[in-house]
This record gives structure tokens, C-alpha cells and sequence, in this order.
């Protein structure tokens, strides 16, 4: 696995070249900001309706439509929603592709499930920060940066490595380190990560846990502290120094309750499961199944989300909170962002 730093890249890759940011939500503004603060020319590609196109103007960025905007740049990088980005590409994007130019994303998805095929004389690259994009900002606004992983797909300019490094370098991500890595590994890996770890994993381990302290008759309070609030503190430790470290922090009665309990709930059926998930995602059964459901207006994602914010401990978890107003300080989502 090869790392890259600051001192294996060189800005001025980049610095000579106007670059178009498309898009300025959670990955987008502080794309766009963070080069803006390293010295780039940055222009943010936007729909003129969009909402956003006062806080671009407001952080002081260059302001276009999204056609404009990837005309005028050498390196355009997208940074619209999965869902959105194909027909956002085929509109307004790919008649401005030409030869020399460099086409960046920030996640491999419409890439290496064929949603959008660049013409062979453009350079492809992905920067794809491991953090959400207010940590992105925040970090580098601290002096520090969000690891990241870079790809090259297509590199007929011979230079696209290079271009690419600079970039990270200059949203903070060679700060932290820059793993070098493929389209069809992050894209993959990614998507696992989020539905059967991070994101999906971890929500249904929490909702579980809690329906089950309830329905045995705990108070939801307890329940919400046991299962959810606490957390934090495990994946702190875990985020900090690994599984060990955290293993070494807690007590020993639950340090053993963690090795024999821990495999009873994920057992082996559980990780069979997780290689259906995996193999849902390398045949793109699962692209596909997400485009589909895109195309047809969300109704069945807006209604599981929809589940998931009536679940009770959201309404439990709101008044805790509450009482807990230090919590609000440091927030890496400002409330009402």
C-alpha cells in the first residue's frame, strides 16, 4: 500500500489550473473552501435556483451555472448525490469534455458501475477524503486533514497521479496521508462499509438493542444511555486506538461480556449474510436497484426514512439531549447546516 504526504505532492500541479467544484453540499463546500484557502482558482458549478449559490457567495467562491462553471475548468470534480450526478454528467457536463481535461469524483460509483463513461482523451481521477465533508473542513481549518484515497482511471495526459496528489494536498488530505487505491476497491469496499458496518450495521445493532431493553420493560431513558449514548465512548476508544485499546480501557466484566457475547449476536449466519451484502454490491445489483429507486422518486427510501425518524428512541434520545447542553459545543455539524 503506498501513502503520500504533503512533501510528496506539489500544489502548483494545480494552482496554474481553474478548477470547477460541482456541487457545494457536505463534500462540495469544503472541496471548494479548502482549495479556495490553498491558494486555487475555484469556481462552484450550480444550478441558479439552488439554495446553495448564496453560501458559495457568501465564503467568497466564484459563483457559475454548471455548464459554465465546466467549460471554463481544467479539472472539474463532481460532488453531487449518486443518484443525481449520471444525468447531471450527461446535461450539462460531458459536452464540455475535451481532450487534456481532468474529470474528478470523490467516490467511484457512477464510474465503475458504468453510469458515466468519460471519453478515453480525459483524465479520470478520484479523491475520496474518509470523513464526511464538515469534518474535511473542519480539520483542515485546524491545521490538520481527513486521510484520503486516490485513483487514477483514465490517464492519457501521463501527469494524472500527480494532478491528483496536488488535489488532496490542497482539500488537506496529504496532511493525514493519501492511500493509493483503485476505482472498483473504494467503490466497493465503501458501500460495504456503510451497509453492514457504519451505517446499517450499526443503526439496527442501536434500535435492536434498545426494543429490547423496552419490550422488557426498562425505562426508555436507560435504554437510550445503554444502547446509544454510550456509544461514543466505545468508538472513541476503538477510533483512537483500535479494538485492543478499547478492550484495555473498559472493565473486565464487560470485556468479557464483549468476547462471549459479542459472537452470539454477530455470528456466523450474520457474516454470511454480510457476503450476500458484499456480493449484492460487486454484480451492481445494488447500483442498479439504487439508480431504479432514484428514478422512480424515492418513495420507498422517503418512507424508511420517514420510519426511521418516528422510531421511539429519536423522540427519547431528542429530550436527553436536552439536558445535555455541552454537547453542543464542537459540534462537526453546526445546527441548521
Amino acid at each position: 500500500m503506498k501513502v503520500y504526504y504533503d512533501k510528496d505532492s506539489d500544489l502548483n500541479y494545480i494552482k496554474d489550473r481553474k478548477i470547477a467544484v460541482i456541487g457545494f453540499g457536505s463534500q462540495g463546500h469544503a472541496h471548494a473552501m479548502n482549495l479556495a484557502d490553498s491558494g486555487c482558482d475555484v469556481i462552484v458549478g450550480l444550478k441558479p435556483t439552488s439554495a446553495s449559490v448564496a453560501k458559495a457567495q457568501k465564503a467568497g467562491l466564484r459563483v457559475m451555472s454548471v455548464r459554465e462553471a465546466a467549460e471554463a475548468a481544467d479539472i472539474v470534480m463532481i460532488l453531487t448525490p449518486d443518484e443525481l450526478t449520471p444525468a447531471i454528467y450527461d446535461a450539462e457536463i460531458a459536452q464540455t469534455m475535451r481532450a487534456g481535461k481532468y474529470l474528478a469524483f470523490a467516490h467511484g460509483f457512477s464510474i465503475h458501475f458504468g453510469f458515466i463513461k468519460p471519453p478515453k482523451d480525459v483524465n479520470v481521477f478520484m479523491v475520496a477524503p474518509k470523513g464526511p465533508g464538515h469534518l474535511v473542513r473542519h480539520q483542515f481549518s485546524q491545521g490538520a486533514g481527513v486521510p484520503c484515497l486516490l485513483a487514477v482511471h483514465q490517464d492519457p495526459a501521463g501527469d494524472t497521479k500527480k494532478i491528483g496528489l496536488a488535489y488532496a494536498s490542497g482539500i488537506g488530505g496529504a496532511r493525514a496521508g493519501v492511500i493509493e487505491t483503485n476505482l472498483r476497491e473504494e467503490t466497493e469496499t465503501d458501500l460495504f462499509g456503510e451497509q453492514s458496518v457504519l451505517c446499517g450495521g450499526l443503526t439496527a445493532l442501536i434500535q435492536a438493542g434498545f426494543e429490547t431493553l423496552i419490550e422488557a420493560g426498562y425505562a426508555p431513558e436507560m435504554a437510550y444511555f445503554e444502547c446509544c449514548h454510550e456509544m461514543k465512548l466505545i468508538v472513541d476508544l476503538v477510533y483512537e486506538g483500535g479494538i485492543s485499546e478499547m478492550r484495555y480501557s473498559i472493565s473486565n466484566t464487560a470485556e468479557y461480556g464483549d468476547l462471549t457475547r459479542g459472537p452470539v449476536v454477530v455470528d456466523k449466519a450474520t457474516k454470511q449474510r454480510m457476503k450476500g451484502i458484499l456480493a449484492d454490491i460487486q454484480s451492481g445489483k445494488f447500483a442498479k436497484e439504487w439508480m431504479a429507486e432514484a428514478a422512480s422518486g424515492l418513495k420507498n427510501f422517503k418512507a424508511l426514512r420517514e420510519a426511521g425518524q418516528k422510531h421511539p428512541i429519536e423522540k427519547v434520545g431528542a429530550e436527553l439531549r436536552a439536558m445535555m447542553p455541552w454537547m453542543k459545543k464542537n459540534r462537526v455539524i453546526a445546527e441548521g447546516a
